[in-house]
This record gives structure tokens, sequence and C-alpha cells, in this order.
């Protein structure tokens, strides 16, 4: 939607954020992008580095989260209330940790079990 219908996306984007019709056009290539990478299969390496690259694009768009919040709240009427922003406040770090539990960056909190030792390693 960044990329179809960018209009929303920049009417909670942050007054600090620089050019910021650029900003949403790439983050929106930056999400296309990392899932792409994140879905292959044939290099953890890369998938790791997916992973890594969509959890810093979620913290990075967290701000623009917060905006849309504080306008929406602020105003007299919320369009959307604490039913929409409540859980999009929580599930924002979840998506962070989801990033890097998929590319494997991370088993918190389900540790992975020790591979076992086949006989051809022994």
């Amino acid at each position: 939607l960044h990329l179809i219908i960018p209009a929303p996306f920049l009417a909670i984007t942050p007054e600090w954020v620089p050019y910021p019709a650029f900003v949403i056009e790439f983050t929106g290539i930056a999400e296309i992008i990392g899932a792409v990478c994140l879905a292959q299969p044939w290099s953890n390496k890369f998938r790791r580095l997916a992973g890594i690259c969509l959890a810093l694009y979620a913290l990075c768009v967290f701000p623009a989260n917060i905006n849309h919040l504080l306008i929406d709240m602020g105003s007299a009427d919320p369009k959307l209330g604490w039913i929409y922003h409540g859980p999009r406040m929580v599930a924002q770090p979840i998506l962070i940790w989801l990033a890097l539990w998929v590319s494997n960056v991370t088993d918190w909190p389900f540790k992975k079990p020790l591979e076992k030792e086949t006989e051809a390693t022994i």
C-alpha cells in the first residue's frame, strides 16, 4: 500500500522526517524486498540479513505509528481509537521479534534443541 496508496502513510509521517514521499516509497519497496529475501530458501545468511533489515525497518517506522496514535487520539473525534492503536503499539515490538525469529537470528524464548550427532560426525 505504501506504493499504491501513499496518502495515509504521508498523513502519519512525523514532520521531522525529511522527504516524506520518498521515505514512504522507499519503505514500501523495502517491505517487498525484505519479504522476498526472507522467503528465499537457498541462503541462511541471506535470510538472517533480511530478518535483521526487516526488524530495523519495523523499529524505524514505529515513530510513525506513535504519531498516528497521537494524531487520532488527540482529535476531538478519534476515528480509530484504542481498539486499533492499543494492539498496534503492542504488535510493533512483536513484529520486530518475529522478523528476527523467523530468520533464525534469535530463538528466544523457544530454544531450539541441539542437533544430535550422527554416526558420520562421530
